[in-house]
């Protein structure tokens, strides 16, 4: 009996010798880079623990995560192990199934509540899977344990920015920004909700703290941006945007505001270059064709300037008043009044607050038909409820209404 057990021992001492040897060989082979011939040598030996950790850890090391997942998932049916289950965790978040990722997360946290670390990431994890009471809850909980930590406060922000609760949202990322001054998120973010709020001051404040640390973080140039095109400073947002079509290849937005700002500057061939470049990259974008036909329209190049108008209004999918106009233009520029009457018509019922289309179809209505009882109809319309926005046109519809109403009565007949 003695001597069987000692056969049985030496038996087990000489195949664990011969394992150890086996992993050594596959250690090697992955520090060479030939994984293949790793994972071989572990296929080929009877599954344990480490054997299954060997794999998993060699598919992870090439984003074969499906496959390490796998592996750590068997591995964990041998042998219940802490730094196996956080690599399971890695993994799971690699694919995106977090909710596996959080369970594991929790129930280590539940054993061990001091775990900041882990904390942390379940936190993240809350947020990224749209649980903000449960983020907001972990954060608040890390901010008692360290209040120095700006990543807690901004992302206790996000948290309450999921909410929707606005007040406490921006609270948190000033907060973070005070301890934190280099953090470019949360004046990102501070940035986008003073935007929101209309106040230009403190966007504006915050811009340019993010762009002195950033100067080439996309979000706040395009605050920048935006704000210089309001401003109607389309010579100080090419600088910008230059920057930003240089950085962004793939980007559309500083290509077009780019034709358009060259295009409000009359630089009419640089904007036409970088609106050609943008017809050919988004064909959807029906914008586009509208700015070539005003720069054909400038160049009176008027069937130029109809085509594009004309496929800005098949392509769009918007209010088309500014479209409509166009055509308008080129029609009465081609001495076709009527085509004019009818695409300022046009233009008029797709945006009824466009006074200049309503206008203009007034005017040339009453300017082309001798009954003067439609350019009648509109002017009073127009009266009625465009009258505030431009004071010389309201005071010359007022006079012409006027005029007509003299002329009806004059001749004895009704203008109903």
């Amino acid at each position: 009996m003695k001597k069987i057990t000692l056969l049985l021992l030496l038996f087990l001492a000489f195949n664990s010798k011969a394992q150890t040897s086996k992993f050594s060989e596959s250690d090697s082979l992955l520090a060479k880079g030939r994984y293949k011939l790793a994972l071989k040598v572990l296929d080929e030996q009877p599954k344990s623990f480490v054997s299954l950790l060997k794999k998993a850890t060699i598919y992870e090391s090439i984003d074969a995560y499906k496959k390490a997942i796998l592996n750590y998932e068997k591995a964990l049916t041998i042998k219940n192990d802490y730094t196996t289950k956080l690599k399971l965790a890695k993994n799971y978040r690699a694919v995106k199934q977090y909710k596996k990722a959080i369970k594991i997360y929790e129930d280590i946290i539940d054993k061990d509540s001091l775990n900041l670390v882990l904390k942390y990431q379940l936190g993240k994890l809350y947020i990224i899977t749209k649980n903000p009471k449960k983020a907001e809850r972990t954060f608040k909980s890390l901010e008692k344990e360290d209040k120095t930590n700006a990543n807690y406060s901004y992302h206790l922000g996000l948290s309450y920015a999921l909410q929707g609760k606005r007040d406490p949202m921006i609270n948190s990322f000033i907060d973070t920004f005070e301890k934190d001054t280099l953090h470019v998120k949360a004046i990102t973010r501070l940035a986008n909700s003073f935007q929101k709020l209309r106040d230009k001051d403190s966007t504006q404040l915050f811009v340019a703290k993010g762009l002195a640390i950033s100067p080439n973080d996309y979000d706040l140039n395009t605050l920048k941006i935006n704000q210089l095109y309001k401003d109607e400073a389309y010579e100080k947002a090419i600088p910008y945007l230059l920057n930003l079509d240089t950085l962004y290849k793939k980007e559309t937005y500083p290509i077009y505001l780019l034709g358009r700002a060259y295009y409000h500057l009359d630089s009419l061939e640089k904007a036409k270059k970088y609106l050609t470049k943008l017809s050919f990259i988004d064909k959807e974008d029906f914008k586009t064709n509208t700015y070539l036909g005003h720069i054909a329209l400038k160049e009176k190049n008027y069937n130029l300037a109809r085509m594009n108008y004309i496929m800005a209004t098949l392509k769009g999918k918007k209010i088309r008043d500014e479209e409509y106009y166009g055509l308008a233009t080129v029609f009465y520029e081609l001495k076709k009044p009527k085509q004019a009457i009818k695409m300022f018509e046009k233009a008029h019922f797709e945006n009824p607050r466009n006074y200049r289309a309503l206008y203009q179809y007034a005017k040339l209505s009453d300017d082309y038909y001798k009954d003067k009882k439609i350019a009648y109809k509109l002017y009073i319309r127009y009266v009625e409820s465009l009258y505030d926005k431009d004071e010389d046109i309201t005071n010359y519809v007022k006079k012409r209404i006027a005029e007509i109403k003299k002329e009806y009565f004059m001749k004895g007949e009704s203008l109903k």
